[in-house]
């Protein structure tokens, strides 16, 4: 099996286990995003903490609520995930061996560089986004739609008889799935709908590409300090797989994460049900639309809303990503070669 297809694998399995413990502060977040508000300037009393939000949505929609859109989004996920690393491997194989190739001609020391990192990952991210942006498109719409809580019980009076206080308490939407947002979308902007807000997203690439580059560069440090006390000359020991990667991936994401939040927000309100009546202020027509209508009518804290829910979800599930995923890697390289230790290439 191919290192490609190993960190697919092992990307997607890792991506979904990630997905499923922070789920519900990724529907909160989404939520904060799309919040829309004329008051520029100003902090609005809705904009309120993660947890006391969470329990909001709990006690007037329900726990199922927090969990809205998960399978479309666990499958968006895995695809993502595999979709991504795997172009990513056979990418930073084709950089490896120009570097290595360059270092024969004697330029350079036949290592993949910072830069040519940066690229292998942002050609990896635009693949990705062009392929899976539909699946995340309708997870939005299914986050970010608002169920109706049941109406509430009258009081009993003379005028009510039992059988229309039952009626009245049992009236409750129809439940609203994927096939729901799809065949909303579809209505609402036909097959261009689907690729809504893939221009921030695609600028978005730079978060996945500086993220990588930092956890790559940590990690590089790592293997070279272990060789100067004596240790293994490549890979890492399992105890610190597990505890060096949890906080090389935390502290990657959460740089990556500060940077680029305010497009995310952008691409949160494009992907989200728009204002088709009403207040034309809330309805935009494209990213510099958005952007500006958003600066002028709510002011630059709008760019920046829900991102501490944000931090904590993105650190979290980057952290359990990347711990898992190399364990996986190193689990399928044993199953399938015998050898765990993934075999570095050097110059010669």
């Amino acid at each position: 099996m191919s290192d490609a297809v190993i960190n697919g694998l092992a990307g997607a399995g890792g991506g979904i286990i990630a997905q499923l413990i922070t789920y519900p502060l990724q529907t909160v977040n989404t939520r904060q995003q799309t919040d829309r508000d004329h008051k520029k300037g100003t902090k609005r009393k809705q904009d309120v903490g993660t947890l006391k939000q969470m329990i909001q949505v709990v006690n007037t929609e329900g726990w199922g609520r927090l969990y809205s859109g998960l399978a479309p989004s666990l499958f968006g996920t895995a695809a993502s995930q595999g979709v991504y690393y795997y172009f990513y491997q056979v990418f930073r194989s084709k950089a490896e061996a120009a570097a290595i190739a360059r270092f024969k001609k004697g330029h350079g020391d036949g290592t993949v560089g910072i830069f040519s990192s940066l690229l292998v990952a942002a050609f990896s991210g635009c693949v990705n986004v062009l392929l899976t942006n539909p699946i995340w498109v309708v997870v939005t719409r299914m986050q970010t739609h608002r169920k109706a809580s049941k109406l509430p019980k009258p009081s009993l009076t003379l005028s009510v008889t039992p059988d229309e206080e039952l009626q009245t308490s049992e009236i409750e939407p129809p439940p609203y799935g994927t096939t729901n947002a799809v065949q909303e979308l579809f209505d609402e902007a036909g097959v261009r709908g689907f690729w809504k807000g893939v221009g921030p997203t695609l600028l978005m690439v730079s978060n996945p590409s500086i993220q990588f580059m930092i956890y790559e560069t940590l990690l590089k440090k790592l293997k070279a300090r272990r060789a100067l006390i004596g240790k293994a000359n490549s890979g890492v020991t399992a105890l610190e797989v597990r505890s060096a990667t949890f906080l090389l991936g935390a502290a990657a994401k959460l740089g990556a994460t500060v940077m680029t939040y305010p497009l995310l927000v952008v691409k949160s309100r494009l992907q989200a049900k728009q204002v088709t009546g009403g207040d034309k202020n809330l309805h935009y027509k494209g990213t510099l639309d958005a952007i500006m209508k958003m600066i002028q009518y709510e002011g630059l804290y709008c760019f920046y809303r829900g991102m501490s829910t944000k931090i904590t979800q993105s650190v979290l599930a980057a952290a359990v990503l990347f711990m898992v995923k190399e364990e996986l890697v190193k689990g399928v390289r044993l199953l399938t070669t015998g050898n765990i230790v993934n075999k570095v290439r050097r110059p010669v």
